[in-house]
C-alpha cells in the first residue's frame, strides 16, 4: 500500500509562531531551543537572537497526526533538527525530512516557495499533502502542472497553528486517497 505523504512544516503548522507572545496558546507547551544546538547555516536560518528560541508546541498533535493515514516527512527549514527537537514533544517517531539543499530559503522571480520545487521532485509522482503558513497560488499552479499525483496544500494560519478543522481536511485527503487505490 502506498500511502500519500504528508510533508510538515514546523513554524506556523506545529509551532503558531505568530500568536501573541505573551498568551500560549491553550493545549500547547513551551520549548526553549538553545541558538548552538544547530549547524551554522541553519542557526543563521532558523534564529538571530542571541536567546533561545521559543517554540509552541502541542503534545496532542503527535497523535493526530499518525492517524491521518499518511507517511509523515518533516519539510521545513529545522530538516533533521526536527527529529532532536520536534518528534519528541509531539511522541513522534524519527521521519525523514526533504533535504532543501542550495534551495533552502532562497527566493524564487517567479513567485513560487522556494520548497515546492524540492517537494514536488520529493514526492517523485506520490501524492502528497503539505502543511504550511507559506503557500500561494504561484505554488499551487507548479504543483498542478509539474507534479504527476495528487496535491493537497493546506495552508495553516501561523497564529493558531493546525485546528480541528486542519485534522478533518488532511483526513479527508486521505480517504480520497485510499478510495481510489481500492477501485483501482
Amino acid at each position: 500500500m502506498n500511502r500519500p505523504l504528508l510533508f510538515l512544516d514546523v513554524d506556523g503548522p506545529l509551532n503558531p509562531y505568530a500568536a501573541k507572545p505573551e498568551k500560549r496558546p491553550d493545549g500547547y507547551t513551551t520549548l526553549r531551543v538553545p541558538r548552538d544546538s544547530f549547524s551554522r547555516d541553519e542557526h543563521r536560518v532558523l534564529s538571530a537572537r542571541r536567546r533561545p528560541l521559543r517554540v509552541w508546541l502541542n503534545p496532542e498533535h503527535g497523535r493526530s497526526l499518525l492517524e491521518l493515514g499518511y507517511d509523515l516527512c518533516w519539510a521545513t527549514t529545522w530538516m533533521d533538527e526536527a527529529n532532536r527537537w520536534i518528534a519528541p514533544v509531539l511522541g513522534l517517531p524519527e521521519l525523514p525530512f526533504v533535504d532543501f539543499g542550495d534551495a533552502l530559503m532562497q527566493e524564487r522571480p517567479d513567485g513560487v516557495h522556494w520548497k515546492t520545487g524540492p517537494l514536488v521532485e520529493y514526492a517523485n509522482g506520490r501524492a502528497f499533502a503539505w502543511v504550511d503558513d507559506e503557500q500561494s497560488d504561484p505554488d499551487q499552479a507548479y504543483v498542478a502542472v509539474r507534479h504527476r499525483g495528487a496535491g493537497l496544500l493546506h495552508h495553516v494560519n501561523p497564529r493558531v497553528g493546525l485546528r480541528e478543522d486542519d485534522f478533518h481536511t488532511l483526513a479527508d485527503f486521505a480517504r480520497s486517497r485510499e478510495s481510489r487505490r481500492a477501485t483501482n
